[in-house]
């Protein structure tokens, strides 16, 4: 027996696919339409609908990553991407903010306990927003540290109470080497700067964070890389496998996976669009080559990327529960294959936008908005297709491995 989701079909026997899954799954696709709906308003205000956020909260999708003792759902990452893809087909801002926001109900069980019990004692359903460039500067002090920055492309931060960001501290074994640090301040401690004017996600909301002096104190960081228990703390009351997963590997398709359910959305809204339109000298958009190629090409590449996701997160998994890590090279080919993802969408997306011929070039034509949402994505650091895919050529022929998140 099997199932069709989000164009691929599946079997019902999967493991991870349980009755919650499907639930949550389908509540997500009866989203879709009101995503859709209010998808050009979300740009034109350059903030996700507060009632997008609302009935994604509603239906429990932001739980699927959160344990069950914070209220969650503890679910296998397989099901949050089907879920943000989803969301995407409906409206790429609104699935973009819901990967990055969502992936922090992971990441806060990794911290100490104290800052979990800060964030969700008196509310489990708080969100947390992020940026992660090491540009913050801390100065260890009594108790913790005294903390000052300016981050970038906080995307959604306007819809959370808490934010992740970056720094840099020495490694705690010893020596001048420094590491990637997550920090964690409560909004009282940041400031938005509403600076996002970019030509596409302009409803993502990503604007800049500024930090003033604040008191960040010890048990609201955590050792982003360091995935041993010691680097770890929360894994003493969340031991379950799915917070044994290495960082890189359940973040680095929060930035991607959005562009495949955006693509999906662009095939449908040109399916019907092409099947009706008759252009001024009378011929079909249904009868075009071009137009029958590009609907062909881009389902296939949808399939295909998101065979390869599905894949290679059974492979994650099955790595973590039965204790058998991964190759350096294995994790660096699926970091080279995530960041491709952006890449592949917008080729398939333009061929979808250019054979809509002029008429399509409209601000009326979503296709036109999803175009350049993907192009937006490319720019994300992870989504730097060229980069991560030298990165594992590098090593495949002999180099040393330079990405310090692999």
């Amino acid at each position: 027996m099997g199932i069709q989701l989000d164009n691929v079909a599946l079997s019902t026997t999967e493991e991870y696919l349980n009755d919650v899954a499907l639930e949550l799954i389908a509540k997500a696709k009866a989203l879709v339409p009101e995503l859709r709906e209010r998808a050009a308003q979300t740009e034109r205000d350059g903030k996700v609908a507060e009632a997008n956020v609302k009935a994604i909260a509603d239906a429990g999708l932001f739980r699927i990553l959160q344990p069950k003792r914070w209220g969650g759902y503890e679910l296998d990452p397989r099901v949050f991407y089907r879920v943000q893809m989803i969301l995407a087909s409906g409206c790429m801002s609104t699935a973009w903010i819901y990967g990055v926001i969502g992936v922090h109900n992971w990441q806060l069980p990794l911290f100490p306990e104290q800052a979990q019990q800060d964030v969700w004692s008196a509310d489990d359903s708080t969100l947390i927003a992020s940026t992660y460039m090491p540009t913050g500067k801390a100065e260890k002090v009594d108790g913790g540290y005294r903390f000052n920055g300016r981050w970038g492309f906080s995307s959604g931060c306007e819809h959370c109470e808490w934010i992740f960001l970056g720094g840099m501290l020495p490694k705690e074994e010893g020596g001048d080497e420094l590491e990637h640090v997550t920090f964690l301040l409560p909004k009282s401690d940041f400031k938005i700067e509403k600076n996002w004017d970019v030509h596409g996600l302009l409803g993502t909301g990503s604007h800049d964070i500024v930090v003033e002096n604040a008191f960040v104190p010890e048990h609201r960081t955590q050792r982003t890389n360091n995935h041993s228990d010691k680097g770890c703390p929360g894994r003493e009351t969340n031991p379950g496998w799915l917070y044994r997963i290495p960082f890189t590997q359940v973040f680095q398709r929060a930035v991607s996976s959005a562009c495949i359910g955006a693509l999906d959305g662009a095939i449908e809204e040109f399916k019907t669009r092409a099947g009706a339109h008759v252009g001024k000298h009378g011929s079909k958009t249904a009868e075009d080559p071009n137009a029958q190629m590009a609907v062909t090409q881009a389902m296939i590449e949808s399939d295909q990327l998101k065979l390869v996701l599905i894949r290679n997160y059974g492979r994650i998994v099955d790595s973590i529960r039965n204790d058998d890590p991964m190759s350096v090279e294995e994790r660096l080919l699926q970091r080279a294959q995530a960041s491709r993802v952006p890449k592949v969408c917008a080729e398939r997306v333009d061929d979808l936008l250019r054979a809509c011929a002029a008429s399509g070039l409209y601000k009326g034509n979503p296709i036109e908005r999803v175009f350049r949402d993907i192009n937006q994505a490319r720019g994300h650091i992870a989504n730097n297709t060229d980069a991560y895919a030298r990165a594992h050529g590098g090593v495949m022929l002999g180099l040393p491995n330079m990405d310090p998140f692999v």
